[in-house]
């Protein structure tokens, strides 16, 4: 039995996405810069699929700038806000996504101020150590903080730090890569400046997502050569992906309320069952806490001997059981989670931590034969 439970890495495409993209590739295939038909054809589709992805979030169509992904669009505000409108200091923590870490990382060296907040064994910071990052000096500030954490699944309240950084006249970004398509978010009553959304994470296809910059910002064009997008990031645009990604954000939104009753289920199913097998578990930050996490991941450190990991990671494969030790970024890495290395008590770094993740193509027959091997596993090791 193959079952995959690895969709905080990427998704499986819906049907019907796949259907509008195969009708883009084969009917629109002109350059959407060109004047004739075939271009004109092009840009139509362009502009309603950035039209449709802007209402999900109570947004102007001229503030969805469409890049290939999350990562691309991280690096882009993060260094245009540097660049463009003289940010000093950004404020961020060490459980980001690599693709905001490494862009600091960068920042930092050429002369910006990175201050990074503590997180609690939660995920969590505490708001009054960013009030005070926020007020510690004159300098201009961005704030960047996730927005579903990746890999222990910690919402953080988008709100609460808009109206701290409105507050306090800061900028403020958010990865919201594991947020959008899952949750509701109201950019005309939540004031983030910048968002990052990457399609492959709800059911939508790879190498395309958007950036949402509020209008007015005074960003200028990070990838030069044309006029695409605003102006902003020239080359091309990925016609079809763009549908498709549209297309799977409509779905996504749709059918939002009735998916996450069904993923939840799913993610206390096998938190029941995972206590039965491993009464001395523990759920790696708040993720086995169903009213403070996503309730699309469940992140779990289970109590097997350290000299059994291999054989462990090992058994789940041979299984046709796809989970992930971490973030799906740091695939084939000796280094571990940088994120539960924050989190986890020296105890918990000594046992396997795992990260199962779910859509609403998971069963629970899957969750079932999960629990079965894993079971299996402890009594031969036990």
């Amino acid at each position: 039995m193959q079952v995959y439970f690895d969709n905080a890495a990427t998704t499986p495409l819906r049907t019907e996405v796949i259907e509008v993209m195969h009708e883009a590739l084969r009917e629109t295939y002109g350059n959407p810069s060109s004047t004739h038909g075939f271009g004109r054809s092009a840009r139509t589709l362009i502009e309603t699929a950035r039209k449709s992805i802007a209402s999900h979030f109570n947004a102007q169509p001229q503030e969805i700038i469409f890049t290939s992904g999350g990562t691309e669009s991280d690096n882009m505000l993060l260094r245009c806000a540097v660049e463009d409108l003289g940010v000093e200091t950004i404020i961020s923590t060490k459980i980001e996504h690599h693709a905001v870490l490494h862009a600091l990382d960068f920042l930092e060296a050429k002369g910006c101020n990175v201050v990074y907040l503590p997180v609690n064994k939660q995920g969590e910071i505490d708001y009054a150590d960013l009030e005070a990052a926020l007020t510690a000096d004159d300098r201009k500030k961005l704030v960047t903080l996730m927005h579903v954490n990746n890999e222990i699944g910690t919402i953080l309240d988008l709100k609460k730090v808009a109206n701290l950084c409105q507050t306090h006249a800061a900028l403020f970004h958010s990865d919201a890569v594991q947020g959008v398509g899952h949750y509701a978010i109201d950019l005309e009553e939540i004031k983030i400046d910048f968002l990052s959304a990457a399609a492959h994470k709800f059911h939508g296809p790879k190498g395309i997502g958007f950036s949402f910059i509020r209008k007015n910002s005074g960003l200028n064009p990070f990838i030069v050569g044309g006029g695409q997008e605003r102006g902003l990031r020239a080359g091309t645009e990925s016609v079809h992906n763009i549908m498709g990604m549209a297309k799977a954000l409509e779905l996504a939104y749709n059918q939002l309320e009735e998916e996450r009753a069904y993923i939840l289920a799913l993610k206390q199913h096998l938190m029941h069952g995972l206590k039965e097998i491993f009464p001395t578990l523990h759920f790696n930050g708040c993720s086995g806490e169903t009213n403070k996490s996503t309730y699309t991941l469940l992140n779990v450190c289970l109590p097997v001997p350290a000299n059994k990991v291999g054989l462990f990671d090992f058994h789940l494969d041979l299984k046709g059981i796809a989970c992930s030790k971490g973030s799906a970024c740091q695939a084939g890495s000796n280094i571990g989670s940088h994120v539960l290395q924050e989190v986890l008590c020296d105890e918990h770094k000594g046992h396997p931590s795992i990260r199962f993740s779910f859509s609403s193509f998971n069963t629970k027959e899957e969750v079932d034969y999960l629990l079965k091997v894993l079971a299996a596993f402890n009594a031969e090791v036990s």
